[in-house]
């Protein structure tokens, strides 16, 4: 190169910026579906592993839940990475976490765990907090320990880890000190309180009911206390000896005061706009240092409600 003229300056290749892309919605849609549809070279799999890393926002906000309705206007952007703080859930939250347990509080209308004949797109508890173990290491997992239905609401317990999750529901009795639910129950309750128990089994149409004939299902026990009562409506303290499925629901059908809003028990009545039964308390021993542990959560205001109209 001649003396004095200078070296042209290399020219550098464009970066593209290809952290994240954006995609207009022009029409209602889900936002699982959408994303197939629109999102290049990523299959059914692949936009649900982008949907649980939380890779994926409307309008900003990220969001795992494959079943969002989209609206014509908002735009989803899609991240090659996940996002560096935690995403917020939806009809959860955290009440305690530590390196073994997961102890949440559930809205009435989120699904603890999709069964088997269940939608595999639907947003669960589950779903949501197994997303939110995997944002610090994608190897985390969490465990389901017991359920709750769809339309209770309350505390929940996970594991982090099979071991864990075995040394709970191996140890069940043993290990949970209380648990308790307030129950909105139609009518009112005269005997004060009492104990429920009957042999419980599942008729060919999903539904519980209790067997005439002893030891022929699975024993349950309900105990129960009238906290407060008005012509229509009482509210009760639920406190379960056995956690059969739908265990309160079919003692309250049996003593002739269903769960108001549970038409499949009985009810006539859905005055609350949904099921008046929430898992109040949960204590139990920690299944690793064996510390006692003990989650209280408050009576949903609904349930108040009958009364007050009634004052």
């Amino acid at each position: 190169m001649p003396k004095g003229k200078k070296r042209p300056a290399r020219r550098e290749p464009a970066v593209k910026n290809d952290k994240s892309k954006s995609y207009p919605v022009t029409e209602a849609a889900e936002l699982l579906p959408f994303l197939i549809r629109n999102v290049a070279g990523a299959g059914r799999n692949a936009v649900k592993s982008m949907l649980a890393r939380g890779q994926v926002a409307v309008d900003g906000k990220g969001t795992i839940a494959y079943n969002l309705q989209l609206r014509p206007g908002q735009t989803v952007t899609v991240s090659k990475e996940g996002p560096k703080e935690k995403l917020p859930f939806q009809g959860l939250s955290i009440l305690f976490e530590d390196e073994h347990l997961l102890v949440v509080r559930k809205d009435a209308g989120l699904l603890s765990i999709a069964s088997a004949a269940g939608k595999d797109d639907e947003l669960t508890a589950y779903r949501q907090l197994m997303a939110h173990v995997k944002l610090d290491n994608p190897n985390n997992r969490v465990f389901i320990v017991h359920r709750l239905d769809r339309d209770t609401s309350g505390v929940m317990l996970f594991a982090k880890s099979e071991a864990v999750q075995q040394l709970l529901q191996n140890n069940w009795r043993e290990s949970m000190r209380e648990r308790s639910y307030v129950a909105l129950v139609e009518g009112t309750v005269k005997k004060e309180q009492g104990t429920i128990a009957s042999w419980l089994k599942e008729s060919k149409t999903l539904k519980m009911y209790s067997s005439p004939y002893p030891n022929d299902g699975q024993h349950a026990v309900t105990h129960y206390k009238v906290l407060r009562a008005s012509k229509s409506f009482s509210l009760l303290e639920v406190r379960l000896e056995t956690g059969r499925k739908n265990q309160i629901r079919v003692h309250m059908e049996d003593i002739g005061h269903p769960i108001v809003g549970d038409k499949k028990y009985g009810a006539r009545t859905r005055s609350i706009g949904r099921l008046g039964l929430h898992a109040r308390v949960l204590a139990f021993e920690h299944p690793i240092t064996g510390e006692p542990m003990r989650f209280e959560t408050d009576v949903p205001k609904p349930f108040l409600r009958p009364f007050q109209a009634e004052e």
